[in-house]
């Protein structure tokens, strides 16, 4: 018998042995046959339940703790049977969503170990360039006031000509400037203000300072990319991420494939 293409798809063999790796997690054994009146508790079970317990405690379990354990272990697989043979999960959206993630976390398992050379990484960072700009770089030339009065004044005649302002030991004109160190030199009001300010040749303001009120013309404003090396971290996590979406989503076409939706119109 010749199989269908999807069947051959090395995702959809990952997905199915995923899928009977969460359910021997979750439950302890091959799939449940909610007819059966059978529970057993064998010695890789016990060493399951001894494991989780030391996970979370830190430590071995004690027989009666072990004993308690096996006990809740022996009531969750009584009440599951029982709630798969009245069909209680049927119909539930939350079993429905806890199983869709399961599938998902199937198919995108081997992203999440995945490790990424770095030609890769670096590759990644270059197409998600703006992703990582750390910071702006600003030219602009400003002219100063004492008095927010005289600035407007200014303003309703500076872009009529050149405004110069009143004197102050602020630079006139900065060129290709990190907004950072401008917030250093003028205060975090400016740096705010001038990130609002519209690139172009006309003046604008006014913008206030921890000095007193500027007009300003904004000659650029552009995003500075950080250092690969400064962000390496921070990407491969993105990557990673990335991986893992395009995994489930290439999973989920596979799978797709073989059903065919008829939606009433």
């Amino acid at each position: 018998m010749k199989l269908p293409d999807w069947a051959r798809e090395p995702l959809v063999h990952f997905i199915g042995l995923g899928a009977l790796v969460y359910l021997a997690l979750t439950w302890g054994g091959t799939p449940v046959d909610p007819a059966s009146r059978m529970i057993s508790v064998d010695a890789d079970q016990k060493a399951q339940l001894a494991l989780g317990f030391e996970r979370v405690m830190g430590r071995a379990p004690t027989d009666a703790e072990l004993d308690a354990r096996i006990e809740r272990y022996v009531r969750e697989e009584v009440l599951y049977r029982e709630a798969l043979r009245l069909g209680l999960d049927q119909g539930d959206a939350v079993v429905r969503q806890r199983l869709v993630a399961k599938m998902d976390m199937s198919a995108s398992a081997a992203a999440e170990v995945a490790d990424p050379d770095e030609a890769e990484l670096r590759a990644f960072f270059e197409e998600n360039a703006s992703r990582y700009a750390d910071a702006l770089s600003v030219s602009f030339e400003q002219a100063y006031f004492s008095s927010e009065a005289a600035a407007r004044n200014a303003m309703s005649r500076a872009n009529g000509g050149e405004e110069t302002g009143e004197p102050i030991s602020l630079p006139r004109r900065l060129e290709n400037e990190r907004l950072a160190e401008i917030q250093i030199r003028f205060g975090e009001q400016f740096a705010r203000g001038l990130s609002e300010l519209d690139q172009g040749a006309q003046w604008q303001g006014p913008v206030p300072s921890g000095f007193g009120w500027h007009l300003v013309r904004l000659r650029s404003r552009e995003p500075v990319a950080a250092d690969f090396e400064n962000v390496r971290d921070r990407v491969e996590n993105d990557w990673r991420n990335a991986q893992i979406e395009q995994r489930k989503q290439r999973a989920y076409e596979i799978l797709r494939s073989a059903y065919r939706v008829d939606i009433a119109r």
